[in-house]
């Protein structure tokens, strides 16, 4: 198998670091360019010493440059759209991070790798153990009629509930096939930072310290099951990644989260 040949969007970012990182002590990976939204060099010296790639904030010269098989963008939904736009009509596929997509921005994502005849892999969390604690709570959504999510993140994270907090609520929704039943306290108004997704309350807790965390609690009378996973750096994510850019060069059209790449797939 020839080796993967990759750009990564905002590689300077907490996450575009690490992604960069691990594509270099990946045997099969090559990162041959990289943006950034504000650079003054035109070279990306590469973490494991092997050299320096083109780096621009132009993300088509780059693209255009480097001939990628894979762009892997971490960044902003403003500028992830441009950039899977701007990728798809150049035939490279793509492996999209971002937090605070819409529905409509997937939709046009899959519309867009479709029109182009590539791969793409979005996914709300590329920690595997937050997938498997997704899985486990799409299970028990089945046989327990009470639940609620808390999610922790660090403070500068834009977008709450997360996204990984209402891909868990909807999965679980569409595993149990009806709404969760709401507890007393539930049916009260009162502020909180959070959503409530039919019967679910989500509660999103914003601090320094907190890297990304989350638990799912599920109620019955006289009993109370949690699953929860803790992210306790970012390396956590890199084995995910890692496992979509492989993946996402031998696929077309959208695969929406990790579950079908590892064979969980979601319950219905």
């Amino acid at each position: 198998m020839s080796v993967i040949r990759v750009v990564v969007q905002g590689a300077l970012g907490r996450m575009g670091k690490e992604i960069v990182g691990a594509l270099c002590q990946e045997p099969e990976t090559e990162v041959v360019g990289a943006t950034e939204q504000n650079v003054n060099t035109d070279r990306l010296e590469l973490p494991d010493g092997s050299g320096s790639v083109p780096f621009s904030t132009d993300l088509d010269h780059i693209l255009t440059e480097c001939k990628p098989d894979v762009l892997v963008d971490f960044t902003t939904a403003s500028a992830t759209i441009p950039a899977v736009r701007a990728a798809t009509s150049r035939g490279v596929n793509v492996v999209i991070g971002t937090t605070g997509l819409s529905a409509d921005d997937v939709d046009e994502i899959e519309r867009l790798t479709t029109a182009g005849g590539v791969g793409a892999v979005v996914a709300p969390n590329f920690a595997l153990g937050a997938v498997v604690m997704m899985h486990l709570a799409n299970i028990a959504a089945r046989y327990l009629d009470y639940a609620e999510i808390t999610e922790l993140h660090h403070d500068r994270k834009a977008d709450a509930p997360s996204g990984t907090a209402l891909n868990t609520a909807r999965d679980m929704l569409r595993a149990r096939g009806r709404p969760f039943l709401k507890s007393t306290a539930a049916e009260q108004s009162f502020p909180s930072r959070g959503e409530a997704v039919e019967g679910i309350n989500i509660h999103s807790v914003r601090l320094p310290g907190l890297l990304a965390h989350q638990e799912v609690i599920f109620g019955a009378a006289g009993q109370t099951l949690t699953v929860r996973h803790d992210t306790i750096s970012r390396e956590c994510f890199m084995p995910g990644v890692i496992l979509a850019v492989k993946e996402v060069v031998s696929r077309k059209g959208l695969v929406r989260g990790l579950d079908a790449l590892l064979g969980l797939e979601k319950m219905k």
